[in-house]
Order: C-alpha cells, then structure tokens, then sequence
C-alpha cells in the first residue's frame, strides 16, 4: 500500500509534467461521466447518480493507494461501470438518438410556437379523455388499472393481453374495464396517443401492504418496480383512485391531481416533438 507522500507526488507529477496523452485521458473522462450523469438526471435517477459517484471515486482512491490495483484496471472498470448504467436507459438513449437525427433546423420562433401549441393541445385531449373515464369508473365503483408506458415495457407484458393499437377516447376506456367484459380484469397499456393493449397480466409486488390492497393494486405497484412506467388504479370496492410511480402509491387522488400526473407523463412523450 502506497503511503500519503508517496500519492502526492504521484499526483504532483501529473501536474508538473505536460503530456498530451493526461490531456485526453481527462477530456475522455469528463465526457463519459458527463454523458452518464446526464442520462441518468434526465431520466430522475438521482440515487443513481449519487451510488455512480461513489463508485468512481472510491475505485479511484483505491487505484491511487494500492499496490496491487494498476490504472489500466481502474480503466477497465470505469468503463465497464458507464456502460452498466448507460444499459439501464438504452431504450430512452436510443430515442434521444433518433429524435437528434430527425431534428431540423427550424429556428423561427413563430414556428416553435405553433408545434408547441399543437402538441400541448393533442396532450390535452389524451388527459382529457382519461380523466373522463377514470371518473365515470370511480363514480360507478368499477375497477380499472392503466399502464402509461413509455416504450420499455417488457414485451411479453404486453403481448400477454389483446392488442389494440386504438386512439384514446374515454368511451373505450369505461367500455373495456365495465365488469363482465372479456379484458375487464387485466390491465390496459397506454403508449403516447394509442391503447396499445388491453387484458394485460402484470407482476405482483412482493412488498408488505394493508389487507385492502387487492391484487389490481398489487399488480399495479408491482409493474412500476419492474418497469420505468406509471399506473392509475381505480378500486373496484371503493372508487378511491391511485397512482403509482417506481413503486411508490399515492391514494385518493382528485381530477386535478390527476391531470397533472398525465400532463407531466404526456409533456415527456411529445417534449421531443416540439424539438423537431
């Protein structure tokens, strides 16, 4: 084990001695821990950030006083940790990817204006349409449970339903979930402006909740533990209406809450639209 001097020095000839190689290597650092950071900020993974942090620099005290731990596997290790957590979020890395290709060059202000005016008012109508629904089901005490996916659902979840591929309206919606319908007792998947499916089986929780969590709510929590999406819930018994978010359940929500809940789920979903 190197001793304190012995690491200043090692430091201090860094410092002392121009090479264009330490250049690189800094910028090549910065990059990759400003494009990981980056992703996981945006995607509101601020654990994470905090557990990737710790990570590197305690892998990098330990490659500055060890003997044995040689900078070449300091390398190897950082770059196999960015790449872990960069695979988290491939799926929203990709769109982003896309989205930069396919954006143009449009600078008008005017122009930016009127498709910002155009997607919030095609959000409106989505969130307007399920509140709808999510209120005549909570009034007439029908159960309902509501997958917003954001494209990363597990592909047997979906496939485990009916595929829809409908446009949202809160007449399907209340018609899908009336009991005694052939898709009432699975869940519905809600991906951007379509159903997506319907009837779908989705993993239970295995955490400890009250008695009255039946297994729509269990299922509902549980997907969200699993998969970076959101729920809405309507109990069957009372009409109390839920929404779930990375396993976390917040109980008797109102129309209002509900609204802001979908508009910042639709702001994600078409924010890129506005950036074309």
């Amino acid at each position: 084990m190197r001793s304190l001097i012995e690491v200043w020095e090692g430091i201090q000839s860094v410092f002392t001695t121009f090479e264009w190689v330490i250049v690189l290597e800094t910028l090549f650092f910065a990059v990759i821990i400003y494009w990981v950071l980056k992703t996981l900020w945006e995607n509101n993974a601020k654990k994470l950030i905090f557990a990737y942090i710790l990570l590197v620099l305690t892998a990098g005290v330990c490659t500055l006083f060890s003997d044995r731990m040689s900078i070449g596997i300091f390398y190897l290790f950082f770059f196999l940790l960015s790449l872990f957590f960069l695979f988290l979020f491939n799926v929203e890395i990709k769109r982003s990817i896309w989205n930069a290709g396919k954006r143009t060059s449009i600078t008008a202000s005017s122009a930016s204006t009127a498709k910002m005016t155009a997607v919030a008012a095609r959000a409106d109508e989505y969130v307007t349409s399920i509140v709808k629904a999510v209120q005549n089901l909570s009034k007439n005490d029908i159960g309902a449970l509501i997958v917003l996916s954001n494209g990363n659902l597990p592909k047997e979840i979906v496939e485990s339903g009916v595929a829809l591929n409908a446009k949202i309206s809160s007449q399907l919606i209340e018609g899908i979930f009336i009991p005694k319908a052939p898709l009432h007792d699975g869940a519905m998947v809600i991906y951007g402006d379509r159903i997506q499916a319907a009837g779908c089986f989705l993993p239970l929780t295995q955490k400890d909740f009250p008695k009255d969590y039946g297994t729509r709510h269990r299922a509902g929590i549980g997907i969200t533990e699993v998969a970076d999406v959101s729920t809405i819930i309507v109990s069957e018994e009372t009409g109390i209406v839920s929404i779930v978010k990375r396993g976390e359940i917040t109980r008797y929500v109102d129309s209002e809450g509900l609204k802001n809940f979908l508009k910042e789920y639709y702001w994600k979903e078409f924010n890129a639209e506005v950036k074309k």
